[in-house]
């Protein structure tokens, strides 16, 4: 697995909490989208998960190339809430799996193994928020 996140600390914390999973693995970390982007060819993750403010990429920026170079590598992108148009855009990307930022590690390792095994995740939060934003449009 690929993990791009910007913030060091968040990075490794997530790397050393899915490395705690015997059927994960964290191959490669980046702490940008260029930089996620090159890791992802070279290594070939069968999965990319993708904190939304990358420095030099958005996340969904990220996603949709990596859909368009790497079509069999899923990802999950871990985002703030930004309504429905934020979700759709997240998935109209190909992304397989939304995260809630405040969503806990158990939630996160069971999203990427949704994810992995061909299925999708969308965080219940993230749902909520884009069904209240979207009726009052």
């Amino acid at each position: 697995m690929l993990l791009a996140a910007d913030g060091h600390l968040m990075r490794r914390t997530l790397a050393d909490r899915l490395g705690l999973e015997g059927d994960l693995r964290v191959v490669v970390e980046a702490e940008s989208g260029p930089q996620a982007l090159a890791m992802a060819q070279a290594h070939r993750p069968d999965v990319a998960v993708l904190d939304i403010g990358q420095p030099g990429s958005d996340g969904v920026q990220v996603a949709a190339a990596l859909q368009e170079k790497l079509p069999d590598c899923r990802t999950v992108i871990i985002a703030e809430s930004g309504g429905a148009g934020r979700l759709k855009q997240c998935l109209s990307v190909g992304a397989r799996g939304v995260m809630s930022k405040s969503a806990s590690a158990e939630q996160l390792v069971a999203a990427i193994h949704i994810v992995h095994s061909g299925g999708r995740y969308v965080h219940p939060e993230l749902v909520a928020d884009a069904i209240v934003s979207d009726g009052a449009t």
